[in-house]
């Protein structure tokens, strides 16, 4: 099993407060301003479940916090640490701050991103043999374990193209897992799949949930957001219109353009 990213070298004490906290998150791409300005704050061990339109800044927002896509201001903290931000409004004083991040925040997309040349057990190793410098068989027989926990210790020797969609996104779960993050990031983890194969991806979040992981799920699965949510943030046009507990949220919108999204998703 992955190392927890506290339990690392750095060996620090975790610091109260939030996990994750963004202040005044902004994206522009050209002249389309895609966030407009983000507060959010993550607590350890909560689920936050995103929703929202196509086009509301859910996907970007999960870029800007791993920083594959920089925010053009705002801050983000991640474990009491600036990551993001700060009195020079850059990105850190070095790579060392997104090292930091990338060690500690795992990202599955709504594509695989597989390496198609590599096995499931090579896929999952990799990371921790050349990031955390873990020994080829500590690394591959972490990457074993993790396989076996999302239900695929018999696939361990098989390439992508040999997997189903469904397997081949719980090979991208175990892969994130491998860096033993202290948040998980998931973007629409099931839209590219078949309604029959939803389900064993969308089982082994809710194992993770069980386990106490810290995550942000952008999801369009309302039911889903609602069993396994701690809190539900509605996005639309950059902007949190509305957020809360899943049953307020979900079942007592606040806000008028909350309940018409609802009303569209949960007509269809």
């Amino acid at each position: 099993m992955a190392t927890p990213a506290s339990e690392r070298a750095d060996g620090d004490a975790e610091p109260a407060g939030p996990l994750l906290s963004l202040a005044g998150i902004h994206k522009r791409f050209g002249q389309l301003e895609v966030l407009r300005g983000i507060d959010l704050e993550v607590k350890r061990g909560e689920v936050v479940c995103v929703i929202g339109p196509s086009g509301s800044g859910k996907s970007t927002l999960l870029r800007c916090i791993n920083l594959l896509e920089p925010p053009e201001e705002g801050g983000i903290s991640l474990a009491g640490r600036d990551i993001f931000g700060g009195p020079d409004g850059g990105a850190g004083e070095s790579g060392g701050d997104v090292d930091f991040l990338r060690q500690r925040v795992g990202l599955v997309f709504q594509q695989f991103n597989l390496f198609p040349h590599r096995s499931a057990l090579e896929n999952v190793a990799m990371a921790p043999e050349k990031v955390l410098g873990h020994s080829r068989e500590e690394a591959r027989r972490g990457a074993a374990e993790l396989l076996d926990r999302v239900g695929l210790g018999d696939k361990l020797g098989e390439y992508p193209e040999r997997l189903s969609g469904g397997q081949q996104q719980r090979v991208a779960i175990a892969r994130a897992l491998a860096m033993g993050p202290q948040l998980m990031l998931f973007d629409e983890v099931t839209s590219a799949l078949d309604p029959e194969l939803v389900k064993e991806v969308l089982d082994v979040i809710r194992e993770l949930v069980a386990e106490g992981m810290t995550m942000i799920v952008v999801t369009h699965e309302i039911g889903f957001a609602r069993d396994v949510g701690d809190r539900v943030v509605f996005l639309d046009e950059g902007l949190i219109v509305e957020q809360g507990p899943p049953a307020q949220v979900l079942d007592d919108p606040r806000e008028e353009r909350t309940k018409r999204f609802l009303g569209l998703v949960l007509e269809r």
